[in-house]
């Protein structure tokens, strides 16, 4: 379980399902949903959901391209964080976020596969928590024309070697969004 003393508690991670990261990105209605169902499912089951959603000059504060698809809406009491980097706990207030809800573990969903989910969910465990992706809720664009793998490859190895991410006293893994356990390790 989680190196962090008095977490106990479990979180989805939602990151950076926003208009413009995850137009015409791969499985995009599939994913969408499958994070829809996660969303319901935590707040039936009250664990925290957190938002992530990024900024930069393509996803300009407050532009359309910058705010959640139309399919998730948070919670007016779930946090959410802003970020401008990568990963999600860089120079934003996730961590205390996290800390404030007693949370050492996270299921991680959202975009871009390739950049802000791989860089969260190292960044998590490094930072000393259980971090589960959801295979089959998290998704990439296509980079192919800048010599990236296509986007279903990018996926299906993030999720190979997420499966065998391991760390001192914490646990890593992937689940199918169908079985994710909210009260344990997946």
């Amino acid at each position: 379980m989680t190196t962090l003393g008095n977490r106990p508690r479990t979180a989805l991670l939602v990151v950076d399902v926003q208009n413009g990261v995850v137009e015409g990105a791969h499985a995009r209605d599939a994913v969408v949903a499958n994070v829809g169902s996660l969303v319901a499912r935590a707040r039936r089951e009250h664990v925290p959901v957190v938002w992530v959603q990024h900024s930069d000059e393509g996803l300009v504060r407050g532009s359309e391209e910058w705010r959640i698809v139309p399919e998730l809406v948070p919670g007016d009491t779930e946090p959410l964080v802003e970020k401008n980097y990568g990963d999600s706990f860089e120079a934003t207030s996730l961590e205390q976020v996290l800390a404030d809800l007693e949370v050492g573990r996270l299921v991680v969903v959202g975009a871009q596969t390739d950049v802000c989910i791989r860089s969260t969910l190292h960044g998590a465990l490094v930072r000393g928590y259980d971090a589960t992706l959801v295979r089959d809720a998290h998704t990439t664009e296509d980079q192919t024309a800048w010599g990236a793998p296509p986007p279903e490859q990018v996926v299906a190895h993030t999720n190979l070697y997420w499966s065998y991410q391991t760390a001192p006293g914490r646990t890593a893994g992937t689940v199918a969004t169908a079985d994710v356990d909210f009260a344990g390790p997946s």
